[in-house]
């Protein structure tokens, strides 16, 4: 069962590198930071659901962490 958690973390947690990795791309250096946020720009499209699996991603990976810590 642990070996399994493992693998499951593993798995989501290179997903949600790469999900983020993918919210960045094309968004310049200062404003991925904080800088540029003179506007306000609303989720459209692939980018609202790129955004919405990260999150999900993000979820399922700190409850698979939970369960390891709880099973260890």
């Amino acid at each position: 069962m642990k070996i399994l958690l493992v693998l499951v973390q593993i798995a989501f947690s290179i997903l949600l590198i790469s999900l983020i990795l993918m919210q960045a791309k094309g968004v310049g250096l200062g404003r991925s930071w904080g800088g540029g946020g003179e506007f306000y720009k609303s989720r459209r499209g692939v980018e609202k659901i790129i955004f919405q699996l990260t999150v999900i991603t993000a979820i399922v990976f700190l409850v698979s962490s939970v369960l390891s810590l709880i099973l260890t």
